[in-house]
């Protein structure tokens, strides 16, 4: 049926609201917690603790989009709803058990691997439903949406440092289960909607036909060699992406002590990427086919800049700018990824498209982090780690940058075929209406001369 542009969607769009929240404003204030977990943690002469306690963030991110493939198979299989309930329920189960361990290493599952796969498993249907309610609003409520990820990480640093100064870690971890027993009763808001009176049918029936299994895994996406280029370029892209988000608050505290409230670069970074989301993504309306990809060209070059002069930053105002820049291009590497989606694979495959691209970025997301806290065991300083966290960006971006160019000549190939068809077709129906005529003309002759 037609999208009900309104009435209850609304509702649903505040839960999907708080879903994009709660899961990426926690993520995105991991650098708080990961100071404070090398505080509680490291009070050892371990010399690889900043490796070993970079693990827990870094796993944790990179399992959010490493389950990305699995999570939209079972949401074609199960519905919005109950993989949105069960995975929230995941998800809170793994941040409560967080707060009991006594050691890093259970982290690495309890919140690297379990509370993580929760949230990817709770996230994905949020915006999946949101196309069931929506369609000429669709890209309005999509920037409100992701405008929640903006808004936690904004404030959620500072409830955090207050939290963690006053209650400490664990209990910290306790309150932020709030957060994800209201994403558990916001994911019963999915409310399907009945496609027609035969899905009707079959749901009195109770009956389950399991699709085949190209229906489930169509990796028929990957024949498309700009798609190739795409989902190949953005993973080299990001093996320092999360790098800042992980280590920035830990190089403020080593560089400027405790004077400075680090905080304020999480804020700045959580503003900007709201704003580069909105502009970014308006902007990008205006660019035609396969050329948005020039976008997301000029993002990873900015990204990788901007991490580049971290280091040189001997100001904290310095810090400041270069976390706003960051922001802005940040919200516009994200905010173009479904619209160059849609342009390389058209509307039937992008689901299944956005779900091996994110699954591919989880690869290079996860490892960055720990290898840049091993230089910083290594080097005793995140100078050199900032550098080449801010390479594979350029290099990504130099690779996207192929994709226009080979998008067309596909296109121009795809036309040329079946215009092609279409000559040959018409040359052969207009010299068998030219012997037709001969014939006709021929007898007509025979007959008038009888």
């Amino acid at each position: 049926p037609e999208p009900p542009e309104g009435g209850w969607g609304w509702v649903v769009m505040l839960a999907a609201m708080w879903c994009n929240g709660a899961v990426f404003g926690i993520q995105n204030s991991c650098g708080v917690l990961f100071v404070s977990m090398l505080e509680l943690f490291g009070g050892g002469e371990d010399k690889q603790m900043t490796f070993k306690t970079a693990w827990v963030s870094s796993l944790s991110m990179g399992m959010v989009f490493f389950c990305s493939p699995i999570v939209s198979i079972f949401t074609d299989l199960f519905g919005c709803r109950k993989v949105a309930v069960i995975g929230a329920a995941v998800g809170l189960a793994g941040l409560l058990s967080s707060s009991f361990v006594s050691t890093i290493e259970p982290l690495y599952f309890t919140y690297g691997v379990l509370f993580a796969c929760g949230c990817s498993f709770a996230y994905q249907p949020s915006l999946v439903i949101l196309g069931h309610y929506f369609k000429k609003r669709l890209g309005l409520v999509n920037g409100i949406v992701t405008a929640g990820s903006s808004l936690f990480t904004v404030s959620l640093p500072f409830l955090l440092r207050a939290l963690i100064d006053s209650i400490g870690l664990f209990n910290t971890l306790r309150v932020l289960c709030i957060l994800m027993f209201i994403l558990f009763l916001a994911g019963f808001t999915y409310k399907p909607l009945v496609s027609s009176a035969k899905d009707k049918e079959g749901g009195k029936k109770g009956k389950f036909r399991f699709p085949s299994e190209k229906k489930i895994c169509n990796f028929s996406v990957f024949r498309v060699l700009s798609y190739r280029i795409w989902a190949f370029g953005i993973p080299a892209a990001l093996f320092g992406y999360f790098v800042p988000y992980v280590h920035l608050m830990k190089h403020v505290e080593d560089r400027f002590g405790n004077s400075v409230p680090e905080e304020v670069l999480l804020l700045c970074l959580g503003i900007t990427s709201g704003v580069g989301r909105l502009v970014f993504g308006r902007v990008a309306d205006y660019i035609p086919g396969a050329k948005k990809v020039y976008l997301q060209v000029a993002s990873f070059f900015f990204i990788g800049l901007m991490s580049m002069m971290i280091p040189l930053c001997h100001v904290f105002g310095g810090l400041i700018a270069v976390c706003l820049f960051m922001g802005l291009f940040d919200g516009c590497f994200i905010c173009i990824m479904a619209p160059i989606a849609f342009e390389l694979v058209g509307a039937q495959d992008v689901s299944q498209a956005i779900g091996f691209l994110l699954g591919l970025m989880s690869i290079p997301m996860t490892v960055g982090p720990p290898i840049a806290g091993l230089l910083h065991d290594r080097l005793g300083t995140y100078d050199v780690a900032f550098y080449l966290a801010g390479v594979p960006p350029l290099i990504g971006g130099a690779i996207l940058c192929f994709i226009p160019w080979v998008h067309e000549r596909q296109k121009l190939k795809e036309r040329a075929k079946p215009v092609d068809g279409d000559t040959t077709e018409k040359m052969l129906e207009n010299e068998s209406t030219l012997v037709l005529d001969a014939t006709e003309k021929a007898v007509k002759e025979m007959e008038s001369g009888v």
